[in-house]
């Protein structure tokens, strides 16, 4: 099945196939009343749609407590987040390692390198991946002790991954880890791939993106690279 990707910021997407509106780490709800168009959610545009939104964990650049008020105007919204998080209503709650069927999606957790959880998302025939911050933080200045045991742990998470058939992986590449913002992202090329790729965690600094497609050590894989440059951005699968 065909997916439409649209851009809404940072790390905030949706993912709108025939029968499902998904929506991921959202957010920057301003400016009002832009729309989707401009990477803002107006409830009133999605109100008929199967609409899933996801939360990986409770950072203010992933989450939003006011995400709950669009079930004022979509009664059969559904929200699906990482258990730590403290709603301030009922939602379906997610912790690693744990699988939670919802009839017509199942939704599994990995253990993030940072807080809360990243998706393994089955529906509609797609598998898809969003990370969270499942990531292979590296920093400059950091102990190297320090580094070596993320390194490790983003290994081992994304080893679970081995044989899985991921049809969009979102993915962080972020611009503050400046060369060493790939690491995560060609370990899990190599080791468990995708059909499409989408780099994330730019914090708007969409720009950082450019180089990738161009850069030799990205050949295997950079057809999968869809790039975006603005909020609204789309996507196609």
């Amino acid at each position: 099945m065909n997916a439409e990707i649209r851009y809404l910021h940072h790390s905030a997407f949706s993912l709108e196939t025939d029968h499902h509106f998904l929506i991921f780490d959202y957010y920057l709800d301003v400016p009002k009343g832009c729309g989707l168009s401009k990477g803002v959610v107006d409830p009133e545009q999605i109100r008929d749609k199967n609409v899933v939104v996801f939360a990986s964990h409770s950072h203010p650049d992933h989450y939003s407590p006011r995400i709950f008020s669009w079930r004022k105007t979509i009664p059969t919204i559904r929200y699906l987040l990482a258990s730590q998080i403290h709603p301030p209503e009922d939602a379906v709650k997610i912790a690693p390692n744990e699988t939670i069927n919802l009839g017509d999606l199942s939704v599994r957790g990995l253990e993030s390198t940072d807080e809360g959880v990243a998706f393994l998302i089955r529906m509609d025939g797609l598998c898809i991946y969003h990370a969270g911050d499942l990531n292979w933080w590296h920093w400059d200045g950091e102990p190297e002790d320090a580094n070596a045991e993320m390194g490790r742990r983003y290994r081992e998470q994304i080893d679970t991954l081995r044989g899985e058939k991921i049809d969009v992986a979102f993915l962080p590449v972020d611009p503050r880890q400046k060369q060493n913002a790939l690491l995560g992202f060609n370990y899990f090329m190599k080791t468990v791939g995708a059909n499409a790729v989408i780099p994330m965690h730019s914090f708007g600094k969409t720009e950082f993106y450019e180089p990738m497609k161009t850069d030799p050590y990205l050949k295997p894989w950079r057809e999968k690279i869809l790039f975006y440059q603005n909020r609204g951005d789309i996507m196609t699968y």
